[in-house]
């Protein structure tokens, strides 16, 4: 019998160990045997790159630490092809997996949009501890651009900022820093900026991106270095493989996070396009990934059978290591008047990454 083969002979392969991936593996994995492809050792935390870009991160919980007490099979490899028809993975290391069911949770990655000299001259956020390395061997202090206004371009330009006060550092947004955010919560975020010291570029899209910094159709901007944090794309993949996508290339899924076209694969995560009625298609991030992970392993392990349902809370944002936001939002993710900010803001922020940790173990 394969090592993703249950008692009762049913083959469960997830894809991805991210939020979503390894939550759907651990409730799967509580009485059914789960092979989880992805190549990383270590839990990739999204939601704490920006520490790590800053040089405060540590090593962040192993995988296989994390899938203690369950029955699953870390492979440590990439899938590169899916055959739907077959029902098989292809992986990177010349092997495949057949299954039954398959959790497609490979998420997303920096979407460069085709601007000139983007992937060449900029370094995405999946890629922070490159960040680190390039701050920490600079000859000397420079500019450092963060593109993007929205929350993963404000944690990273406000704890670059923190960290490293020698440096000088800009954000640059299309349109508003923090433009998604109540009054109330853009304004608390312009004036950490200001206090640190950000230069803010807002209304400036990056047109070209060169070695010594950006062109945008409000001007050049100078930098030495450039971190992207514009916005997210979904893995390839599953459009490849023929699931059925959105516009986005988000997998189209039913109210059980099951796939439109082959019910046989549930997308979970930032793949998903999950349509929740009065809330809507939900935004890609960790506060919608987890939740799903979490319904597909209890779906899978049987212990339950009602639609996937969801609400949004709050919105929170770390604004260095002594401030933060805490953005209260009505059930569809719009804004509320009231926000907690300072160390109430960065408490909070720091309890909802605890949990996540927590729910992850």
């Amino acid at each position: 019998m394969s090592s993703s083969t249950s008692s009762t002979g049913k083959r469960i392969v997830v894809l991805g160990a991210g939020y979503a991936g390894l939550t759907a593996a651990k409730g799967a994995g509580r009485h059914h045997r789960v092979t989880l492809v992805a190549p990383e050792e270590r839990l990739l935390h999204r939601i704490r790159q920006h520490e790590a870009a800053a040089g405060r991160g540590r090593d962040w919980p192993a995988i296989a630490d994390l899938a203690r007490g369950r029955t699953i099979e870390h492979r440590r490899a990439r899938a590169v092809e899916l055959d739907l028809a077959g029902r098989k993975v292809a992986l990177d290391d010349g092997t495949s997996l057949g299954y039954d069911t398959l959790v497609y949770a490979l998420g997303s990655r920096t979407a460069w949009h085709d601007v000139p000299g983007a992937a060449e001259h900029a370094h995405p956020v999946e890629r922070a501890t490159e960040v680190r390395r390039l701050i920490r061997e600079a000859e000397h202090p420079g500019t450092l651009a963060v593109v993007g206004g929205g929350a993963t371009g404000i944690e990273l330009a406000t704890e670059l900022a923190e960290a490293h006060p020698d440096w000088r550092v800009r954000i640059v947004a299309a349109g508003r820093v923090g433009g998604t955010y109540s009054p109330k919560g853009r304004a608390h975020i312009r004036r950490v900026l200001d206090r640190l010291g950000v230069a803010v570029h807002e209304n400036a899209t990056v047109t070209e991106v060169t070695p010594d910094g950006l062109r945008t159709t409000a001007g050049p901007i100078e930098a030495g270095l450039t971190v992207w944090a514009a916005s997210l794309e979904p893995h390839p993949l599953a459009a490849q493989a023929g699931l059925a996508v959105d516009e986005r290339g988000r997998a189209l899924v039913d109210d059980h996070l099951r796939s439109r076209s082959h019910p046989d694969v549930h997308v979970v995560g930032d793949a998903a396009a999950v349509t929740v009625p009065g809330v809507g298609t939900l935004r890609m991030g960790c506060a919608t990934a987890l939740p799903q992970g979490q319904y597909v392993g209890r779906l899978l392990d049987g212990r339950t059978a009602k639609p996937f349902s969801f609400r949004y809370v709050v919105q929170c944002l770390s604004l260095g290591r002594r401030d933060g936001l805490l953005q209260l939002v009505h059930p569809d993710d719009s804004m509320k008047p009231t926000v907690l900010t300072g160390t109430a803001g960065r408490l909070a922020k720091a309890g909802i990454v605890s949990v996540v940790l927590g729910a992850l173990k």
